[in-house]
């Protein structure tokens, strides 16, 4: 069993930045692939971001590639997203899962409560 919560969301101005995190429990955080998917009103949910077990390998939808960047502790339990240069269509509910199995949503598992991100033109 897996618990994920993600916290750090929040309402900022285009052209500004949030640190998302997404806390993990469970002994064998370390051996799964995480993502990051975001879903904003009226739209089916979407990846955003992944990562491997290691924090080696990671992928990016190509919207937000250069501006997001994706991490994550081992030690801490504890995935990130950090997210720069925001735009107003970057705004939606954003949400973490593991493991990450590939783009479609429905590959998932687990997922946290989801955090709000809005960005104001």
């Amino acid at each position: 069993q897996v618990q994920l919560v993600e916290s750090g969301g929040g309402l900022v101005q285009a052209g500004g930045s949030l640190r998302l995190s997404c806390a993990a429990s469970g002994r064998t955080f370390s051996s799964y692939a995480m993502g990051w998917f975001r879903q904003a009103p009226g739209k089916e949910r979407e990846f955003v971001a992944s990562i491997n077990w290691s924090g080696g390998v990671t992928d990016y939808v190509d919207s937000v590639k250069g501006r997001f960047t994706i991490s994550r502790d081992n030690v801490r339990k504890t995935m990130y997203l950090q997210m720069n240069s925001l735009k107003p269509e970057d705004t939606a509910v954003y949400y973490c899962a593991a493991p990450f199995r590939g783009y479609d949503p429905r590959l998932c598992d687990y997922w946290g409560q989801g955090t709000q991100v809005t960005v104001s033109s």
